[in-house]
This record gives structure tokens, sequence and C-alpha cells, in this order.
């Protein structure tokens, strides 16, 4: 079908829908093109009608670009590969993710819902100070808010989240939905106050289907303790982010990991889910098969959405078999450019890498630290190969033979299971390490994605920017899929830490747009973008 036919389609028939919509909820608004709401009014305006009605509506009159009256600008956009890449003269600015308090709002909770959610949950609740404080102050980023959570409560079952939700709609009470808490950008945070909605009751194993190759679970269940017991049946679940990482906050901010590059993100690795929409209604977004042409991909709209809409309550994972064999490696350069030409070389060369994973010697210094050892200071790849013994080895032997034609030196690997883990262990505790370099700051972690192509110019850019801060900054890569982090340590109190944390970050995330790339690869919004 051409697209003009198709965009006549959609706008037609979303028409009345539109319609149906607006006489339902703008009875006391009259809004035009030419007279909008101010920024503010359309945040508060949006808040009261999106979620009264259902998702599939709103996405067809959204699909309508007559329908919205939408306005287009001629100001190019920077993911525009013709905007010029020299982002030098670009004044920084727009919202400061170094900001301490997240400003908000606050409505006080009537006693009457307190009483609704007690009736639904008895016991698993609480207005404790302490607990609300702990869920509404992230442990693992600097940002707070102005507010915390008037009230957390645990439901035990899908049916619960439901009234509970449906309770809060009733009484324009907002909620959060909180996983493991494991996000660095400030994703738990509670600006309006309102009911924290904490998923971790609700854990188990609903289903496990060998043949097919899935897993039905409820989102509370950590994705090691869901690969602990499928660890018997001889299958993982590939994606393998921060330690206590809930899959329902998984599949809410769409993450990925090292894995990534073998297996793919968060949105490749989900078959479907159960959602409770803001007015308490449950949706189911597909079925168990493992593709489908019918309607809309309801599945991966969800998925990255941060729970702005709806709360994940049943997730059907698709799963691998565990390898047979696997070779970990490690390698150092003279330059970072060195090292990701390496790692996008080895991507062109068709060698299956199930991870390919950079860290700057800034990065490893911190490392060193921290641990008390001795590695070679200088801009390090790491490698996983899979398969079969005799493959894994031979992959191995192509990467050292393209590592050595790019300045590289110190090619180590290990077999043994304690000798990767090792490898491994000071990777996934990168983050960590760096606190050791500046006790008592906090880290900014930013989270740009370019195509690989372009991943040793920004890298290598970038690099120059925060050499020459006065800031401890180290980098870290998925290199293997054009996504790399740097961790910018500095205090929150100084001003002028943070307007330069803000400057590096705002630097990337510009340069990174120019070369047609993304601000977060796979850390998300939240309060940090």
């Amino acid at each position: 079908m051409a697209f003009p036919l198709l965009f006549r389609r959609l706008r037609s028939s979303s028409k009345t829908i539109y319609t149906r919509i607006r006489s339902s909820h703008f009875q006391h608004y009259n809004a035009s093109v030419s007279k909008l709401p101010s920024s503010e009014g359309r945040k508060s305006f949006q808040f009261q009608w999106w979620w009264s009605s259902y998702l599939l509506p709103l996405t067809l009159a959204a699909a309508s670009g007559g329908s919205l009256a939408l306005r287009f600008e001629s100001t190019p956009s920077f993911c525009d590969a013709a905007v010029d890449r020299d982002v030098g003269h670009i004044g920084f600015g727009g919202k400061d993710n170094t900001e301490l308090v997240v400003k908000g709002s606050h409505k006080s909770i009537p006693q009457e819902l307190i009483n609704d959610l007690k009736a639904i949950c008895g016991d698993n609740l609480t207005v404790d100070a302490d607990e609300r404080s702990f869920h509404g102050k992230p442990q693992n980023s600097f940002h707070k808010s102005v507010n915390i959570p008037d009230v957390v409560i645990f439901p035990r079952s899908e049916q619960e989240v439901s009234l509970i939700v449906k309770s809060c709609d009733n009484h324009k009470i907002p909620i959060v939905p909180y996983g493991g808490a494991t996000s660095v950008e400030g994703h738990t945070l509670s600006p309006h106050g309102g009911v924290c909605i904490d998923m971790s009751l609700m854990k188990s194993i609903k289903s496990l289907h060998v043949e097919d190759m899935d897993v039905v679970v409820e989102p509370g269940i950590g994705w090691m303790e869901l690969n602990e017991f499928l660890e018997p049946y001889g299958l993982f679940f590939p994606l393998d982010p921060g330690p206590g990482a809930t899959i329902g906050g998984m599949c809410a901010t769409r993450c990925s990991g090292s894995l990534a590059v073998r297996y793919g993100t968060m949105r490749d690795n989900v078959i479907n889910l159960k959602v409770v929409l803001a007015n308490g209604d449950i949706v189911k977004t597909g079925s168990r098969a493992r593709k489908s042409a019918a309607g809309y991909d309801l599945t991966r709209l969800v998925i990255g959405s941060e729970g702005t809409l709806g709360v994940i309550t049943e997730v059907t994972l698709r799963l691998q078999k565990i390898p047979e064999f696997s070779v970990v490696a490690r390698c150092n350069f003279p330059t970072i450019k060195d090292a990701a030409d390496v790692a996008i070389a080895a991507m062109l060369s068709g060698i299956q890498v199930s991870r390919v994973e950079l860290m700057d010697e800034v990065q490893v210094r911190a490392i060193n630290i921290a641990n008390g050892i001795n590695l070679p200071e200088a801009p390090t790849l790491l490698f996983e190969f899979i398969g079969t013994e005799a493959y894994s080895r031979e992959q191995t032997l192509l990467i050292q033979k393209i590592v050595s034609e790019h300045n590289g030196s110190d090619f180590v690997f290990a077999e043994d299971p304690e000798d990767k883990k090792e490898l491994w262990k000071v990777r996934k505790e990168a983050l960590w390490a760096c606190f050791a370099m500046e006790p008592g700051f906090e880290a900014m972690t930013t989270d740009v994605c370019v195509p690989l192509s372009n991943l040793a110019e920004l890298i290598t850019r970038s690099k120059e920017e925060l050499d020459a801060s006065p800031l401890v900054c180290t980098v870290i890569a998925h290199a293997g899929d054009g996504n790399f982090h740097t961790i910018i340590l500095f205090d929150p109190s100084n001003e002028d830490h943070r307007r330069e944390a803000e400057r590096l970050n705002q630097f990337m995330v510009y340069t990174s747009l120019a070369m047609e790339g993304t601000c977060t690869g796979n850390m998300e919004l939240a309060q940090a973008r």
C-alpha cells in the first residue's frame, strides 16, 4: 500500500476516535493550533486525559498528523546526517541533569485512598517515614526529588496491582512502579509524592516451556535468580545488566548489557507482556508465537516506556541455550582509537563475538586502585567467544591476528571458568571502582550510541574533552554495538563541578546526535536526559 493512501486511511479512521476523545475530555477546554496551552499547562492537561482512554485509539490519533494538527518546524535536527559535526559553537542548555533536586507538586493523599489500599493489600502497605524515604531516594543516583512517596505498597498479584492503580486513578494520585532500584538515572524518584508500587513480592516463575525455549515470569524476579533456575535445563536469559536488576524494570527501561552484541536488547528478547494501564485495565500485548503480523506491536511500545504507559505484571521471555564452550580474551592498546578500531574491525570480519567491551586507561587505573591489582593502565578490550571448543579457539586466534595489526599488545585469554570470571569481574564492577579514585564524589554516567562506523571518531573526540577536564572521567564501551559510557566524578554541591559535568555530557550528546546517534543507548532517559 502506498504511504499517502495509508496515511489517508489512518487519518480517516482516527478522526472519529479523536472526536470522541475530544468530546468526552475537552468539554471545558478550547484548544486550537494558534492557542496552545503553555508548556506547564500542556503537561497538566495531558495528565488529565491521556490515561482515561485506551492505548490503541490514542496511538491511532497520534499517527494521524491531520487529527492532532501537528506543527512542523524547519529547524534541522541534530540527528540529521547533514548537520555539521563541529558542535563547538553550540550553546549547551536545556534540562540540567545535574540538578540536585527534581521539582514537583504534591497532593495530599486522602484517607479514603489509604483505606482502599489497605483493603486491597492488607498489611503489605507502609507509611513508615524510613521506608518511604528509602523508596524515594535512589541508592545509585545523585538525583533527589523534593518529595518522596506518601505510601509504599507491595502487591502480590496482578489483580491487586489492577485494583491499586484503579483506586489511585479514581483519586488522581500519581503512582511510581518500583523494581530492583539499580538505575543510576533517578527512575524511582517520586517528585509528586503519591503511591510507590514495589513489585518485589511478585517474583514467581509461572511456567517454563523448555521445547519452546521461553519462560513466563512475574516482574519482580531478578535476571540472576532466573538464570539460576534455568541452568539445570541448559537454558539462560542472555541479558546481563547490573546485579540486582529485575525483569520488570529491565522491560520498562529497555536495557541491554554486554551480551547485546550477540543476543540483542530487551526489545529483542521479550515475546509478550501483561500490563495494567492507568485506569486499572489489564491488557496482554501478544501470544507466545515467535512472530506475528497481527496489528500494532504493543509489546515493543511498552518496552522502554519507563512506567509511563502502565505497570508490567507478567513477561514472557525468549531463552537461549547455554553455550557449550567459551573463551575470554583481553588486550591493550596505545590509544583508545586503536582499541575502537579493533572493535569495529572485529565486527566487520564476521567473527561471532558475544561480547566486546572497552575501557580506557583511567578506568583501568580505578580498577587497580579499588582491587589492589596491577593491570596495565592502557586502553583495554575484553572479548568473549562462544560455541564449540574448536570454534571458540579458532575465533580467538582470528581476533588475536586483528589485534596485532592494530598496535595491540599483551593478548591473553582464559578458558578456565574461574579465570574467565575474574576477567569479567573487573568490568562488572567498573562503576563502583571509580569511587575509589574520588571518595565522597557522585557519578554522572553518559550513554551515547552511534552507528558502529562512527564509534572511533566519537570516542576520540570525547576523550580529548574528558582528558582536558579538571574532573576525573572514565570511558567504558559496549564497543560491538557503538555504545559507550563515561563516568564523570563530581561534587554535586560544587557549582563549578556541576557545570563542567553538564558541559561534558552535553558535548557528547550533541556530538553523537550529529553522527546520527542517540543520547541513550541502554540506560534510558529518566531524570538524566
